[in-house]
């Protein structure tokens, strides 16, 4: 068993076990008075088999993921069978403890894992598309023991301590063998697909850079080369200056709707210093995101009048490769293109990738706006 470590300069006591069935868990208590973590998983779990690969399109230069393990993974269990609840007696869960604050385990079902075997270097008959292990990490992060509770309603200190453990997280994932990007994200709401109703979020450590991040890297790059600046801070220069899309700002973030959304509801959160991601955040940052973020959680709820299905997504610097160019911000965006309408993703946005937004940004920006709605 690891013994307990304790932040003095978070407040946060974190403690490292082990289930059944080998996957680590870690909880990062906040409240002083939290017990010892020495519940053990009494669970009869098959050992972990994941036989996750990836293969290159060669008409994109794409990675694709094949995981197929996880067509058994859980699905929309009932409130009292939820397996992110704490365990109770005859009920065990994933979370071996009778309550807790934050909790970080490993994917029982995951789509890429350190133990994966070897892959053959291409797909059979098809030279062209190369093949590799799908060899990663995926940690599921519970924000609350309270099932019914969401990420908007957490207290600020609550909230403080996931952005500290998601900088955790963040740091000891970018030194996993293999890992080329980590991405934390949070999935809200039935209609953007989540299966599992418990407030928690999802942590990608990825072997290989996204195609979205890879896109980012070359325009920042070439926008460096032609202007001699970082991208974003013109960007949030720019935002700023005009005002017309911006929902929030404090003294170290803001919070606006990009000029060029492709969602019909988005809001990019960006820190007025470069930092490549979470852990580079001094603790008055953090401090500050904490409080805007859920001031604009709020707006997003408000817009309405229901809770908004979303997903927060934090874009952060690779683990090793462009850091330099990389400009932390998280990213928040919903499909709900009225408070009853969803917005799929068609023709032109799935075949071609040319999304096409029913709403402007200055339309929603207005909205979100305090006194708005």
């Amino acid at each position: 068993m690891a013994e307990p470590t304790h932040d003095s300069s978070s407040g946060i006591t974190r403690t490292s076990r082990r289930l059944a069935d080998g996957r680590e868990i870690i909880y990062f208590d906040d409240t002083p008075s939290a017990p010892a973590r020495t519940a053990v998983d009494t669970r009869d779990l098959p050992e972990q088999a994941p036989r996750s690969q990836v293969r290159r399109d060669p008409l994109t230069g794409e990675w694709v993921a094949m995981a197929t393990h996880r067509q058994t993974r859980t699905y929309k269990p009932p409130a009292d069978l939820c397996p992110l609840c704490p365990s109770t007696p005859g009920r065990p869960t994933e979370v071996p403890e009778s309550s807790y604050d934050v909790v970080v385990f490993e994917n029982r079902f995951p789509s890429f894992a350190t133990g994966v075997p070897g892959a053959p270097a291409v797909v059979d008959g098809m030279p062209m598309v190369p093949t590799a292990p799908g060899r990663g990490r995926c940690e599921v992060v519970c924000f609350t023991s309270e099932h019914t509770s969401s990420f908007g309603s957490l207290s600020p200190s609550r909230v403080r301590t996931v952005v500290d453990v998601l900088a955790d997280r963040t740091e000891a994932l970018n030194q996993v063998p293999g890992v080329e990007q980590v991405f934390p994200f949070e999935n809200r709401g039935e209609e953007i697909g989540v299966t599992l109703h418990h407030p928690h979020g999802q942590i990608y450590g990825y072997p290989f850079l996204t195609p979205r991040t890879a896109r980012m890297l070359d325009v920042a790059a070439s926008y460096h080369d032609e202007h001699g600046r970082m991208l974003m801070g013109d960007v949030l220069a720019a935002e700023r200056a005009a005002g017309a899309r911006v929902i929030a700002s404090s003294a170290h973030w803001t919070a606006f709707v990009p000029a060029a959304s492709r969602w019909p509801v988005q809001v990019q959160l960006v820190p007025h210093r470069q930092v490549p991601d979470l852990p580079a955040l001094s603790a008055v940052e953090r401090d500050d995101f904490t409080i805007l973020y859920l001031d604009v959680l709020g707006r997003l709820d408000g817009l309405y009048d229901r809770p908004l299905p979303y997903v927060a997504a934090w874009h952060q610097a690779p683990a090793r490769v462009g850091r330099h160019l990389c400009w932390l911000h998280l990213e928040v965006f919903s499909v709900l293109r009225t408070a009853d309408k969803v917005k799929y993703l068609a023709g032109s946005e799935s075949g071609m990738g040319v999304w096409i937004n029913d709403v402007t940004p200055e339309q929603i920006a207005e909205r979100l706006k305090p006194g708005k709605g």
